[in-house]
């Protein structure tokens, strides 16, 4: 299969995932603004978010992915390969199904609690506090659904069928916008909206994944015994690899609590700008390492199961140079482009011209780490593909230390953006520790040319960002907001404007699109 035509079938429905997801924001901001109802359901909507990353996206796809390819690609005749991965789906799909289950029924019991640890300032604001407590209570259940959904997820790409799990999340997207737009004035407080559309969003996503598995004839069944389904070896050796992650994910997600916790003490508003901000900045992320990353990991697996270290080092090679020369102008971009973006995104309704700036500053914080945090999308598979979680989880333990070691800093000089920016360093920090640890294991070797490739990158960077400063301060983009289409059409078109001229100079330097292809 050609990598560079996965992650572009990737990015692009997650391009559309993204766009809806900015759409959803939108209206949320125009809708709500950023209240201390609105801080209530981004605190009582992190919470089994938090958990997700838990039981789907983190330490559970990280042991299971490489596991499945393991199982599927033993020795053995074709029919042989799908029994038996058939087999390993059952028992994982019927212990993470009792697992979740448990899990869901302790938050929705320990709902108070949990909101106090997460967000105690909010104690200040009881309404807002009782509203986030049934918030979390109502979305709790949607664990469940997308964690089966990543199950889902991880098992088709596997199988290299990429474009159901990227497209799932519009579903999620689109059914909060309709919840917010139709329901939204019939419920009170209205902001409960937006969990009703949470759930039917979850649903939405795990029938259509349960969907595609059944094209393929792998469907989970899940057992009826949580015991039996605990005592299969696969479920014990799956727990076994899952530990180090469990941990890795747990200090990532401590990290979060906390800035959640500081933020909530801060100006109300402040979770609201912080949320809105990293929204857009979730926008290349996703396109670029979300993209990578889900690619990336069933390829290193099946190149680490066959032995191949040269096939291995290469695509780790393939995503950093990918990684580096779009995700660099993308830094710039964001940065240099904060007020104009959020202006354009967010500036309507009860979203003021204060809540634009307090958000853009978000935007300039969490810019100065965009790179480093679409780099470890890339340089974590490198480990995980290796069946080696322990050098990550030590390193994301430091990462955990020195994140918060920087808010001591940062916070008082920046409030709600230093938590962004040490969130930022933070990154860079993470990534130059697991680029290390690949150069010292062998894992990687920079292929030739890196050096010239880096200052090509850099100096079609700086054209842009020349283009960016001369131009983005001209225009009162608060003012322009008399003018929605015109404000939008000037900042899309100064983004078009940069992207042309970053490629031109890529082009007269040399650099062409066959340059990014591999197999």
């Amino acid at each position: 299969m050609n990598l560079l035509r996965a992650a572009a079938t990737v990015s692009g429905l997650t391009l559309l995932s993204r766009i809806t997801g900015l759409a959803r924001e939108m209206l949320t901001a125009a809708l709500f603004g950023a209240s201390a109802m609105t801080d209530a359901f981004f605190v009582a909507f992190r919470l089994p978010n938090m958990l997700r990353r838990l039981f789907a996206e983190g330490a559970f796809s990280q042991a299971f992915v490489p596991m499945l390819a393991q199982h599927r690609h033993r020795e053995g005749g074709q029919d042989e390969d799908r029994a038996r991965a058939r087999r390993f789906i059952d028992a994982i799909a019927s212990a993470l199904f009792w697992a979740l289950l448990g899990v869901t029924l302790l938050g929705v019991i320990g709902a108070p609690a949990l909101v106090w640890l997460m967000a105690s300032g909010l104690s200040d604001e009881p309404e807002a506090l009782s509203a986030a407590v049934l918030m979390t209570r109502l979305m709790f259940p949607y664990l469940l659904l997308i964690s089966l959904a990543a199950l889902a997820a991880g098992i088709l790409n596997t199988w290299q069928r990429y474009a159901v799990p990227a497209f799932t999340p519009v579903l999620l997207n689109l059914s909060i916008i309709a919840a917010a737009w139709w329901l939204a004035p019939q419920m009170e407080p209205p902001v409960l909206a937006l969990a009703v559309g949470v759930m039917a969003g979850g649903i939405a996503q795990l029938l259509l994944q349960g969907w595609a598995l059944g094209r393929l004839g792998l469907l989970p069944r899940i057992g009826l015994s949580p015991l039996r389904a605990f005592a299969r070896p696969e479920a014990r050796d799956l727990l076994t690899r899952m530990a180090p992650a469990v941990l890795a994910v747990s200090v990532a997600q401590v990290s979060l609590v906390i800035n959640t916790h500081i933020a909530s003490r801060l100006e109300a508003g402040s979770v609201s700008w912080i949320s809105f901000g990293d929204r857009l900045m979730e926008f290349p992320t996703a396109l670029l390492g979300v993209a990578l990353g889900t690619v990336l990991l069933p390829a290193l697996a099946r190149a680490g199961e066959r032995g191949d270290s040269d096939t291995y080092r290469g695509i780790l090679d393939w995503g950093l140079r990918l990684t580096v020369a779009l995700a660099l102008p993308c830094m710039v971009g964001l940065a240099l482009m904060a007020e104009p973006l959020t202006a354009m995104l967010y500036h309507y309704g009860r979203f003021d011209h204060q809540d634009v700036a307090m958000t853009a500053r978000a935007v300039q914080a969490y810019s100065v780490g965009l790179l480093g945090l679409i780099a470890v999308k890339v340089l974590a598979p490198g480990f995980y593909a290796r069946h080696d979680i322990r050098t990550p989880v030590r390193i994301a333990i430091a990462v955990l230390i020195a994140t918060q070691l920087m808010n001591i800093v940062f916070v008082p000089w920046f409030d709600h953006a230093g938590l962004a920016l040490s969130i930022s360093v933070a990154a860079w920090v993470n990534a130059g520790l697991l680029l290390a640890g690949l150069l010292r294991n062998g894992a990687w070797r920079p292929s030739p040319g890196w050096w010239g490739w880096g200052i090509k990158v850099l100096l079609a960077s700086l054209a842009m960002a020349a283009l960016l400063a001369a131009l983005t301060p001209r225009v009162d983009w608060i003012a322009m907001g008399e003018s929605p289409l015109v404000r939008a059409g000037l900042a899309l078109g100064l983004v078009a404007a940069a992207g042309a001229l970053y490629f031109a100079v890529l082009a007269l330097m040399g650099v062409r699109p066959r340059d990014f292809r591999r197999k």
